[in-house]
């Protein structure tokens, strides 16, 4: 017989503690390393897989999807100069008065953002920089500029192309020939901005003149013109790039990845350089374009406006594509320069008039990608992505392991927990029943 007060053996209370703890280990540990390991998986195979799907970028369905873009931002150009087209028959029939004309172009503005010396920040701008109103002979009897009514004194002669704006402007011959309800639309016209200045923060600020006869029971009474804000145009280009889906404030053409626009006679209007948009020196006559023969020294200068459509001597393949563009065609072009897999996505501008017929129309919106330099920047976002998976699987170790040691912690005392409860509720004969002889 046991005294009544006896323990526990130890072989006993270990056994129990042994078996809780295995228990424990089996409902609690094994599916807590379970769900650690698929979470430790998914963070690892996240860089990899990310880093798979940018390599992949560019596969023949992105490169489609930068098709349809161009095709899309072609079109909303086209409706935007249709509203500008209404804009200036609108005008027509306001009353002849230099005030109606101005608050009529109060309410015609467009917002841009724009860098200042405080940082980038968004302004809503004048849709048109100026209007004008002619007799029959070409004196201006009405200009607003910059929001401002010009006075009587200097109102000038624009039959004289020296007199107008920007001293190349014919707009006043050109719309004279028209008939009522025909809208004449000129090139982009504006002072050019060379490298030097472009770097030091300048921007093209050029414009697009629409002018349109007027007539009473008489016949013809004038032209009335607008000059609109060609970077309301550009900013359709400016502020994109290809391959990402948010709008950015300027593309960086050193990325090989960004949107221009491009004019029927193959200048380019538009592009995150404003270098290479073509423009007039201060005596009026148009800044040449880079070809072949002179662009070492066009470069020099820091003057290179393109001319697509004469740079065969030194990209073989933007001549075709202008080619197609102007012939009314959509499509997308891959090709080799200077060691670089170049993609080319096109498609026209469908905006027709007497001065854009078809099949050029305005233009065309051309998008850019340099495939070398666009995977370098996916390398470094995927290498960025790798790193914080390490850094996410090096946490998730860590507290699989704390939390390890405090459930084996938890286990071990709720095993001597259990032990002690049942040491308590069982009599010690019943853990420890009497030994007898075999001969008993």
């Amino acid at each position: 017989m046991h005294d009544k007060g006896e323990k526990m053996p130890e072989s006993i209370k270990g056994s129990r503690l042994l078996t809780v703890a295995r228990l424990f280990f089996l409902l609690v540990i094994i599916p807590l390393l379970l769900i650690a390991s698929l979470i430790a998986f998914s963070i690892f195979n996240l860089g990899g897989l990310s880093k798979t799907g940018t390599m992949a970028a560019l596969d023949q369905k992105a490169q489609q999807e930068i098709r349809v873009r161009a095709t899309d931002v072609a079109q909303n150009i086209a409706d935007f100069l249709r509203e500008r087209q209404k804009d200036i028959l609108i005008t027509t029939i306001l009353p002849v008065n230099a005030q109606a004309y101005k608050q009529f172009l109060e309410t015609k503005t467009y917002d841009l953002w724009v860098k200042k010396d405080t940082g980038i920040v968004k302004e809503q701008l004048p849709l048109y920089v100026e209007a004008t109103l002619t007799d029959t002979n070409g004196n201006e009897l009405i200009r607003i500029r910059d929001g401002k009514i010009v006075p009587a004194e200097e109102l000038v002669n624009v039959t004289n192309p020296a007199n107008t704006t920007y001293k190349v402007e014919d707009y006043f011959t050109r719309a004279k020939e028209l008939n009522k309800g025909e809208v004449f639309i000129s090139q982009v016209t504006g002072w050019y901005v060379n490298k030097a200045e472009f770097e030091q923060g300048k921007r093209f600020e050029g414009i697009i003149r629409m002018a349109t006869p007027l007539f009473d029971k008489q016949g013809f009474t004038g032209v009335l013109a607008l000059a609109m804000d060609v970077r309301a145009l550009a900013r359709y280009t400016d502020n994109i790039i290809p391959t990402e889906a948010e709008y950015v404030i300027e593309s960086d053409s050193s990325t090989g990845n960004y949107a221009y626009l491009v004019d029927n006679r193959g200048y380019v209007i538009s592009h995150p350089d404003d270098y290479h948009i073509v423009g007039l020196y201060k005596d009026g006559t148009q800044v040449p374009p880079v070809t072949s023969a002179t662009y070492e020294d066009m470069r020099k200068k820091g003057e290179e406006v393109l001319n697509l459509n004469q740079l065969g001597g030194i990209d073989p393949a933007l001549p075709e594509v202008a080619r197609e563009a102007v012939a009314g065609k959509s499509g997308i072009k891959t090709y080799k320069f200077e060691d670089h897999t170049k993609i080319v996505a096109y498609a026209p501008v469908p905006f027709y008039t007497a001065d854009y017929p078809k099949p050029a129309g305005f233009g065309w919106v051309g998008m850019a990608v340099d495939v070398e330099k666009f995977l370098e920047q996916a390398k470094l976002e995927s290498g960025k992505i790798e790193k914080e998976a390490q850094v996410w699987l090096t946490t998730i170790i860590l507290i699989i392991f704390g939390a390890m040691v405090i459930l084996f912690s938890i286990a071990v005392i709720l095993s001597r927990g259990i032990n002690r409860s049942i040491a308590s509720e069982v009599p010690p004969e019943a853990l420890n029943p009497p030994q007898y002889d075999d001969e008993d």
